[in-house]
């Protein structure tokens, strides 16, 4: 599923046009949005039975170029991560 596929999706379950479930959308995923946003501002975002997009810390550390076997400097860094609530685990993992 892509973006537009949750944007139809939005759009048939609520019962709106696709421009106003685009703009839903952007609202949440979009770089400017409330999840990014809240990342930057160095949060949390919890969805309650969904799960919680947080941000990780990445230690420097050394790497490989696999082509030519020469040591390199990985910096540190932040990345974004997901960490799925218990239901949707629990959910996901029923017998169907």
């Amino acid at each position: 599923m892509n973006k537009q596929d949750v944007v139809e999706a939005v759009a048939k379950r609520l019962g709106v046009t696709r421009a106003r479930a685009a703009e839903i959308a952007d609202l949440l995923f979009s770089q400017g949005g409330i999840i990014v946003s809240e990342l930057k501002r160095g949060g949390k975002v919890a969805i309650s039975g969904f799960g919680t997009f947080e941000l990780r810390r990445r230690a420097a550390r050394q790497g490989r170029n696999p082509r030519t076997g020469k040591v390199l400097a990985i910096k540190a860094s932040i990345v974004p991560a997901f960490r799925a609530a218990k239901a949707l685990r629990e959910n996901l993992n029923r017998k169907r």
